[in-house]
C-alpha cells in the first residue's frame, strides 16, 4: 500500500502519514475524525449516537484515562512525562490548580505524578515485564485498511505501546488484576487485538497484555487466545456494519434502538 485515503477524502502517502502520526495533535485530533480506531469501534458497539456525539464534541477526560496516560508516558516517554506541568495542590478545585490549567491547558497534580512513578517503578522492577519491553520500539504508529463484510475498506489507525520484530505488547492499568480477564472483555480489548494484528501484520499469538494493579502493584502478563482474537474480529465487523448503516448510508439515527427479550 503506497497511499491511504482517509474518511474525509484526503489522501497521503504511507511514509508521509506515518511521519505526521508522530505528532499527538495529528494522531489524536486530526486522525481522530479522519480514521477509525479501537476506541471508535468501542463507541460504535456501544451506541452510534454516542459515536456521533464524541466525534462532534470530543470525549471528557476521566481520572482513569489521566492515570493511564501518565503511567504510559512515565515508562515509554519519560521526557514527555517530565515535561508536563505538575501542581502541588490537594484538590483540582483549588484556585492554584484552576489558574495553572487556564495558563497551560493540560496540568496534573503532584499526587498524580507520584502515583504514576510508583506504578512505573513496580513495573520496571518486575523481570518478566521488563524482559518484554527491552530492546523494543515504543509508541509506534500504524495505519491501514480493514475490510468490512460489505467488501468496503476503511482506514484504521493504531499506536503500539511496545513493538519489536515479532511482537506487540500493550500496557494496561487495572483496579483489580484478578478480574482483568473479565475487564478485557467488558472494555472490548479483543477489538484492539484484532485491529493491531491487522495493522502491524502480527499473529494473535504474538500479542501480549501487561497489566498492573494500581493498588497491590501486582503484575499480570496475558496471552491472547484464538477465541479472543476471533471475537475481536467479529465485533469490529459488527461495528463497521453499524458505521455503514448510519454514517455511510445515512440511516436515521433517531430510528436506532436496541431490541431484546428479558
Amino acid at each position: 500500500m503506497d497511499s491511504i485515503e482517509l474518511l474525509n477524502g484526503e489522501r497521503f502517502t504511507k511514509d508521509e502519514i506515518l511521519k505526521l502520526m508522530e505528532s499527538d495533535d495529528f494522531y489524536y485530533d486530526y486522525l481522530g475524525k479522519a480514521a477509525l480506531s479501537s476506541s471508535s469501534i468501542k463507541l460504535l458497539l456501544d451506541s452510534p449516537k454516542k459515536y456521533k456525539y464524541i466525534m462532534e464534541y470530543g470525549s471528557p477526560s476521566t481520572q482513569g484515562l489521566r492515570d493511564g496516560w501518565l503511567f504510559h508516558t512515565c515508562i515509554l516517554e519519560p521526557d514527555v512525562f517530565e515535561s508536563q506541568v505538575y501542581v502541588d495542590v490537594q484538590s483540582k478545585n483549588t484556585k492554584a490548580y484552576k489558574l495553572a490549567k487556564e495558563e497551560h491547558g493540560r496540568v496534573f497534580t503532584i499526587k498524580e505524578k507520584r502515583d504514576a512513578e510508583r506504578l512505573a517503578d513496580a513495573f520496571l522492577r518486575n523481570e518478566h515485564a521488563l524482559q518484554l519491553i527491552t530492546n523494543c520500539e515504543f509508541e509506534v504508529p500504524a495505519i491501514g485498511y480493514i475490510t468490512a463484510r460489505s467488501g468496503n475498506k476503511y482506514p484504521f489507525r493504531g499506536k503500539a505501546d511496545v513493538l519489536d520484530s515479532y511482537r506487540v505488547v500493550d500496557l494496561k492499568t487495572t483496579s483489580d488484576l484478578k478480574a482483568f480477564p473479565y475487564s478485557a472483555r467488558k472494555f472490548s480489548y479483543m477489538c484492539q487485538v484484532y485491529i493491531y494484528c491487522e495493522l502491524f501484520n502480527k499473529p494473535y499469538e504474538e500479542f501480549k497484555f501487561i497489566a498492573i494493579d494500581k493498588g497491590s502493584l501486582d503484575i499480570g502478563i496475558y496471552d491472547v487466545s484464538e477465541e479472543f482474537y476471533n471475537l475481536g474480529k467479529e465485533r469490529v465487523l459488527d461495528a463497521l456494519e453499524t458505521y455503514e448503516t448510519f454514517f455511510i448510508n445515512a440511516a436515521d439515527l433517531d430510528s436506532y434502538c436496541i431490541k431484546g427479550t428479558l
